[in-house]
């Protein structure tokens, strides 16, 4: 996420070529995220065996106070004039989203997932062109839906997210087949746009058959949502081994994401203003070569919370807000 948004990179990825490798964070980050909140919901919905009855009730009416309270930070975040495409927004929505398919078991899921990544692919080119965001008007319900991040498609990650989540994620053969799958599906995805690129003259095909970042192409989808469940399943992998320990400090991280996301947001909006006196000028702050010093501050600071306070302050708020609006025990 700090490398998509900091680090300028001028070229696409190359194996052969080192000064490209940051592009890798290109677009995949944030498909990585709305995978994770899948995952997130899927763990807090039971896991492998999905709740039921009043406990179902109770963890929908909580999933979809958390979506109004993201949604509100989302907001807070656009209005401090950061040039990023916040999307706390899109995840609001996906969480709602999320509602209807709680009670699904992981197989449905998955054809749920893939059947979205097919598809929605070809029809998202007319979703974009539709008058509905054009002029100012358009632009501020855009940014309020997060559309950067566009929910009919972004459905098909969080779908994976959740099938995984429904899986049993403790066992190698899930985190195997996790990264195995994973990488197939990135790997033929990648080999596919490197063999048949489409026409880049603006016409449909050149935005449905791509699998250039942010452009919702199916072979980005395919190939990008693959890449993020290869990441999940090798961390997972990873996390069985006595590295897990060497990587507590990015575990820490990994327990308060939203705490990392908002917390960068609103750092950049205060060290923009008060280095360059620009909040929106991008060049500008990436020129400052942010990245380390936002990683490693971040790091530390998560890492000394985490294991002195437990949960982050954000996920905190949240959770406390949703049992407040909604009383109980599941």
């Amino acid at each position: 996420m700090f490398a998509a948004h900091m680090l300028t990179t001028e070229e696409e990825f190359s194996w052969g070529d080192p000064a490209t490798w940051a592009d890798v964070a290109n677009g995949r980050s944030s498909i990585l995220f709305a995978v994770l909140a899948g995952v997130s919901i899927a763990l807090v919905s039971g896991g492998p065996s999905p709740v039921a009855g009043a406990a179902l009730a109770l963890v929908r009416r909580r999933l979809a106070v958390r979506a109004g309270v993201l949604w509100l930070i989302g907001l807070a975040l656009i209005i401090t004039g950061v040039p990023l495409l916040i999307i706390l927004p899109a995840y609001a929505l996906l969480f709602l989203l999320a509602l209807p398919l709680l009670r699904l078991r992981a197989g449905v899921l998955w054809i749920i997932a893939g059947g979205l990544a097919l598809v929605m692919p070809w029809v998202q080119p007319a979703l974009d062109a539709l008058p509905v965001w054009a002029g100012v008007a358009g632009e501020t319900l855009g940014l309020a839906l997060g559309w950067g991040y566009p929910f009919p498609l972004w459905t098909a990650f969080l779908g994976a997210g959740l099938a995984a989540g429904r899986s049993d994620l403790r066992a190698a053969r899930t985190q195997v087949v996790l990264t195995a799958g994973g990488a197939a599906a990135a790997v033929i995805a990648y080999t596919a746009d490197a063999v048949s690129r489409a026409p880049e003259d603006g016409e449909y095909l050149s935005h449905a058959w791509t699998a250039a970042a942010h452009s919702g192409g199916i072979l980005e989808v395919v190939g990008s949502g693959g890449f993020a469940l290869a990441v999940l399943g090798l961390c997972l992998l990873v996390c069985r081994t006595p590295l897990t320990w060497v990587l507590l400090p990015l575990r820490a991280v990994g327990t308060m994401p939203l705490t990392a996301y908002v917390g960068q947001v609103f750092a950049w909006a205060v060290l923009a203003a008060a280095t360059i006196g620009d909040v929106g000028d991008l060049g500008g702050f990436r020129a400052l070569e942010p990245f380390w010093p936002f990683a490693l501050t971040t790091i530390a600071a998560c890492t000394a919370w985490a294991l002195l306070l437990g949960r982050g302050p954000m996920e905190r708020f949240v959770a406390a807000a949703a049992r407040l609006a909604v009383p109980g025990r599941a």
